[in-house]
């Protein structure tokens, strides 16, 4: 029943955002009482929280797995922006949520997500830093500047992003990869160079 009461509250969430939707909607849409809402979730901020967290554990997971393969800097960039791309394909509801609903936690629930974005986005620094030290990479572009510009362009696609569109997820991650990495990618066009 919990899992029922995720699933319907992400449809109505991103249908109608997460202010706009009520608890007896979601109760509505899954035929169940306040009262069976109430003994999975004490808020609808608990259940917001409970999409974020299922989110972002899954995305560091899989991140994890691409960041310990032996891999070069430009793969494992590849393979992040691959997964991002999936998940916003095969879990549209959940992402949406993720980037548009952040300001709706508070307190503690919004300082425990920060922090594990924080730490998606600092282990991608880190495998910039590391191409930048061996030379893969251009050393002379700011490393936290160049980690925002891989996951800001592969994230934003969550508001455009068709999976049934014109280029699937794997074939838009490696064109966002082709221009990420002619960008900073040593051999790059020199006149890309500040």
């Amino acid at each position: 029943m919990k899992d029922t009461i995720v699933r319907a509250s992400m449809k109505l969430f991103e249908e109608r955002g997460f202010r706009e939707t009520s608890i007896q909607d979601i109760c509505d849409a899954v035929g169940v009482t306040k009262g069976a809402f109430y003994y999975y979730f004490t808020s609808k901020e608990e259940l917001l929280m409970e999409i974020h967290q299922q989110y972002i554990d899954d995305l560091l997971n899989q991140e994890e797995k691409i960041l310990n393969e032996e891999l070069s800097a430009s793969d494992k960039i590849l393979g992040v922006m691959s997964l991002l791309m999936d998940s916003i394909r095969n879990n549209r509801a959940a992402a949406r949520i993720f980037f548009a609903e952040l300001r709706q936690l508070e307190g503690e629930r919004l300082a425990a997500i920060i922090t594990k974005r924080r730490t998606f986005r600092t282990n991608v620094e880190g495998v910039v830093r590391r191409g930048m030290e061996t030379g893969e990479l251009r050393d002379d572009v700011d490393p936290g500047a160049m980690t925002m510009a891989i996951l800001g362009i592969v994230n934003w696609s969550y508001q455009w992003f068709q999976p049934n569109g014109k280029l699937g997820s794997l074939e838009l991650a490696r064109q966002f990869h082709r221009m990420i990495m002619s960008g900073i990618g040593k051999g790059g066009r020199e006149g890309l160079k500040p």
